[in-house]
């Protein structure tokens, strides 16, 4: 059962607390989806969660990508809670209407990981939980669980890859000093770029709103991380936690065999999910949670 408005979701620390917050842009959330603000040593995180259907089986933690935000899980929340599984994504610190510190300094891979840190030990009330990454949340999610491998049960890496995709950014880091993140958005929809956001339909729109919300010191900050990152899959597999690999069948972002290589050096399970690319949560919402429910299910049996 929900708890009333007025109590928190999170009393045991009284300086880092979860409340019940507002939809972001003119997506609906669908069933069962609320809005949450999580209060953390950053400023106010926003996400969305949803309360197993089911018997409860576990806490899930979602962290969403570049230029992303917690609505791209906003089709996935429902299925999960559906299994059983307690659902939780937030939007990182410069993503839509999250907290957002100025300066490229607050934008490091390390400070990415420390909030998921907190996120993680919020939500679970100290308990470890099942914790995914998509696309650069990857390497997000791989930081985390290297700076607090007990905070964790198991990693999923959905989208992601071992390292940065070395190649120059250049291109892409002067849109953005010149124009802003909705210029970056812009660049990559040049026929919707002209078009009234009230003209748009609303997926367009939505996309629209969140480019204008989010801090170009976080785009900045995370294409270095794409592009600059070291491999640490050694080290996440020294951890011993369980990590799954996951991509889209039609995945075009980090290379899919350097995704296969990295489940090789893991020693963990590789999936592809059919009828999806980049984007399973979205593309293939039903395939990717079953795909989620059976391994985390299994790692309960473990």
């Amino acid at each position: 059962m929900p708890l009333p408005q007025a109590e928190f979701m999170a009393p045991r620390d009284p300086g880092v607390l979860v409340r019940p917050g507002e939809a972001f842009g003119p997506l609906p959330l669908l069933d069962g989806v609320v809005a949450v603000t999580i209060r953390t040593a950053v400023g106010e995180l926003t996400g969305l969660h949803a309360e197993p259907t089911a018997a409860a089986r576990g806490t899930v933690l979602l962290v969403p990508g570049f230029t992303g935000s917690k609505e791209d899980f906003g089709p996935l929340l429902p299925l999960l809670a559906a299994h059983g599984w307690d659902t939780w994504a937030y939007s990182q610190r410069g993503q839509a209407d999250s907290a957002a510190p100025e300066g490229l300094d607050a934008y490091r891979l390390e400070d990415f990981a420390a909030d998921a840190c907190e996120v993680a030990d919020i939500i679970g009330v100290g308990a470890p939980v099942h914790l995914l990454g998509h696309s650069f949340g990857g390497l997000v999610a791989r930081a985390a669980a290297l700076r607090a491998p007990e905070a964790f049960l198991d990693v999923v890496l959905l989208c992601s890859g071992p390292r940065g995709f070395g190649s120059s950014k250049d291109d892409l880091r002067s849109i953005v000093d010149a124009s802003g993140s909705l210029g970056l958005w812009a660049n990559g929809n040049p026929a919707l770029a002209q078009v009234p956001t009230a003209e748009l339909e609303p997926a367009d729109a939505f996309l629209k709103v969140r480019a204008a919300a989010t801090s170009p010191d976080n785009l900045r900050g995370i294409m270095d991380v794409l592009w600059d990152t070291v491999d640490r899959t050694a080290d996440l597999r020294d951890t011993g936690l369980p990590v799954l690999v996951a991509h889209g069948a039609t995945d075009d972002a980090w290379p899919q065999a350097w995704q296969k290589e990295m489940a090789d050096v893991l020693a963990g399970p590789y999936r592809i999910i059919p009828d999806a690319g980049h984007c399973p949560a979205e593309e293939n919402p039903t395939a990717t949670a079953d795909l989620l429910h059976a391994y985390w299910d299994l790692q309960l049996e473990a």
